[in-house]
């Protein structure tokens, strides 16, 4: 062997080479064995021990080195027998190009910087190991994905001008609620324009208190200062006078008694954002339909749902959520009201999907807490929830709600977020069942209500309705009755007939 001389085998077939070329094969160093080459074909790097000859010419080393075939093109194309050192130690993102090739180019693909200077040492087999390669993209791909990306900007950038409507002609929104969540949207629109006055309702004066000298909502958000433009008031009228919206974050037990209470107050033109989640017990009844029963079947309504801790919205960090209204314009005009650079609002007309995914879903919790309390694992945790998901959208869709709420934020997004969550109340509730707790001695301990417990009920009300099976969510049911123990209604969950997936 001359020096500074590597010996090249003749250039395979074409078939040959094509099938390196789609193989799955790693980029590693210059001197591991090329599956083109023939069963006989050797050659050498300096540093690097000779593997064994191929005994099948077809079959596909993965440690095979892309330079390597990209240097068995070269020669094969040039008709050149040698390749000098010098073109194998070349930079290490540099490209070996064929200037007469008809083939497809190997360039196409995306480039893949190997140092071909330093490999790891020899494994025990007597393989050699490369390090890990780096990876970068081609210059037409990288330019594509930023032309993409600006193209995107431009259409937010638009947009953003149309949507400005709704904040401007906005001087009022009250809030009937004074728990963790009402307190996290009224802070949203407080801090997205600071010349709209945001009101909260609260039971008695004493409550109101803390947020009009403290300016923070000390029972449910201590540490968690308010906007100045944030006050609440225990008189109804003075709530409500002016407003231009209004924010229902009441209990859904207690909505149908209080929006009864307030409704010759409530100017019938004045939409209500609800954000309350759950099934009425005795009823089975969605918020939409408790409305509609309290205040007429008229009155603006648009019902606001997603995967949104009130602490995580306070705290400003990037939030999802989805309005939905059968009212185009007024959908619009609330995802205007909420949207900022931490909070992002889609739109959909789906009502009963969002409400039935956002109902759920607490039940859902309740049960994955039980999982994660009673110590079953993450098998069973995953099992679990992908059941309850499943039936989620039986019911749902039976209700007429549309696929791609299921699968969207208020559905999917809500549902990871509430059963995998630290935060989530109804959650922790489950996990203190599954941790052998009391559930009275749970509620007495809890400063906020956990929606999922009621609804539970509601849900086989709802089952019923629409002629569903719904064997966890009623399996959460029976051990919030007290029907079922825990461990006996896992149980009785996993040996349930073997089925088809669905």
């Amino acid at each position: 062997m001359k020096s500074g001389l590597i010996p090249c085998p003749r250039a395979p077939p074409a078939a040959a080479l094509q099938r390196v070329l789609e193989a799955p094969f790693a980029r590693t160093a210059v001197g591991t064995r090329s599956a083109a080459a023939s069963p006989s074909a050797r050659f050498e790097s300096p540093g690097i021990k000779q593997g064994p000859c191929v005994s099948n010419p077809h079959a596909i080393h993965h440690d095979s080195s892309a330079r390597a075939v990209r240097l068995l093109c070269s020669a094969g194309k040039n008709s050149s027998n040698a390749i000098t050192r010098n073109e194998v130690s070349m930079a290490p993102d540099q490209e070996l190009q064929s200037t007469t090739s008809s083939e497809p180019s190997i360039q196409e693909r995306p480039s893949v910087s190997v140092n071909a200077a330093k490999t790891a040492p020899p494994s025990s087999s007597g393989a050699a190991q490369a390090r890990p390669a780096s990876f970068s993209f081609a210059a037409k791909e990288s330019l594509e994905i930023q032309n993409a990306w600006t193209m995107i900007m431009r259409w937010s950038k638009r947009l953003r001008k149309q949507n400005g409507e709704a904040l401007e002609e906005t001087k009022k929104v009250a809030v009937f609620g004074g728990g963790s969540f009402a307190t996290a949207m009224g802070t949203t629109i407080a801090a997205n324009r600071e010349d709209v006055e945001v009101v909260m309702l609260l039971r008695t004066p004493e409550a109101c208190i803390d947020i009009n000298e403290k300016h923070e909502n000390i029972k449910y958000l201590k540490g968690y200062p308010l906007p100045h433009n944030i006050r609440a008031t225990a008189n109804v009228e003075e709530a409500i006078l002016g407003a231009q919206y209004v924010i229902h974050a009441v209990p859904v037990q207690s909505s149908r008694a209080f929006l009864k209470s307030i409704k010759k107050v409530l100017p019938p033109t004045v939409p209500l954002i609800c954000v309350s989640k759950g099934l009425e017990i005795g009823t089975g009844l969605m918020m939409s339909e408790v409305i509609e029963k309290s205040l007429g079947k008229n009155h603006p309504a648009v019902f606001l749902s997603g995967p949104s801790f009130a602490k995580e919205v306070m705290e400003r960090k990037p939030t999802g959520m989805v309005s939905a209204c059968k009212d185009y314009d007024l959908n619009r005009k609330v995802q205007a009201l909420f949207a900022s650079p931490t909070m992002r609002v889609n739109t959909t007309t789906d009502v009963i999907g969002v409400e039935i995914c956002g109902a759920l879903k607490n039940v859902l919790a309740i049960g994955a807490g039980i999982v994660e309390g009673l110590g079953l694992g993450n098998n069973s945790l995953a099992a679990f929830v992908v059941q309850g998901c499943s039936e989620i959208r039986w019911l749902a869709e039976k209700a007429g709600a549309k696929p791609t709420t299921i699968s969207g934020l208020s559905g999917l997004g809500d549902i990871m977020l509430t059963c995998y969550g630290s935060l989530s109340r109804n959650r922790s509730v489950g996990v203190r069942l599954g941790q052998g707790e009391k559930l009275e001695d749970i509620i007495a301990s809890s400063s906020q209500v956990a929606e999922g417990v009621a609804t539970a009920g509601a849900v086989v009300s709802l089952a019923k309705r629409y002629r569903v099976s719904l064997p966890v969510l009623t399996a959460v049911a029976g051990v919030l009755s007290k029907n079922l123990q825990p461990e006996e209604a896992v149980e009785s969950i996993m040996n349930l007939p073997q089925i088809e997936e669905s």
